[in-house]
């Protein structure tokens, strides 16, 4: 039964990935105007001498969020495969199980470098989000997502018997 949860949790760890860039991908002008604002570093009353300067380039602001927007495909994709070799392999051997947690794991990995390097990192720590109405929501949302991916992960990575 734990290596059906486990499965259970990657496939909403992938299904997370997939919607967030879904939801980007449907709302383009709107997800380029929240990620102008943090990089723009317009609202900042807190903290107005920043480290770097502001970003201003519309060429930026879409590499950004091209960046931001393939992270989360890529979560969706890797945690979906790696949830469908680990289904292939539950009622298997325990080395053939563990084997087939590959892509799971790298999923969950590179949820937490898009929730938590991408924006911890260098939105929070960098570009001082968490000063705006609009980076804040991202900042809080951003941390749920990589501490979940982060705890799922240690749960996945758990040798089975």
């Amino acid at each position: 039964m734990i290596r059906y949860l486990k499965i259970v949790l990657i496939v909403f760890v992938g299904l997370q990935g997939l919607f967030y860039f879904i939801s980007n991908a449907v709302n383009w002008e709107y997800a380029q105007m929240a990620v102008s604002a943090v990089l723009s570093q317009s609202d900042s009353p807190a903290y107005p001498n920043l480290v770097v300067p502001a970003i201003t380039s519309p060429f930026l602001v879409k590499l950004a969020l091209i960046g931001i927007m393939t992270g989360e495909l890529l979560v969706g994709l890797l945690c979906l495969k790696g949830a469908f070799d680990m289904w292939k392999m539950a009622d298997g051997p325990a080395e053939g199980f563990n084997a087939a947690k590959t892509w799971a794991i790298v999923g969950c990995c590179t949820a937490l470098i898009v929730w938590f390097g991408i924006f911890q990192v260098f939105g929070a720590a960098l570009l001082q989000m968490w000063q705006g109405q609009v980076g804040v929501g991202s900042f809080e949302g951003a941390f749920m997502y990589h501490a979940a991916s982060g705890i799922i992960l240690i749960f996945v990575n758990q040798k089975d018997d």
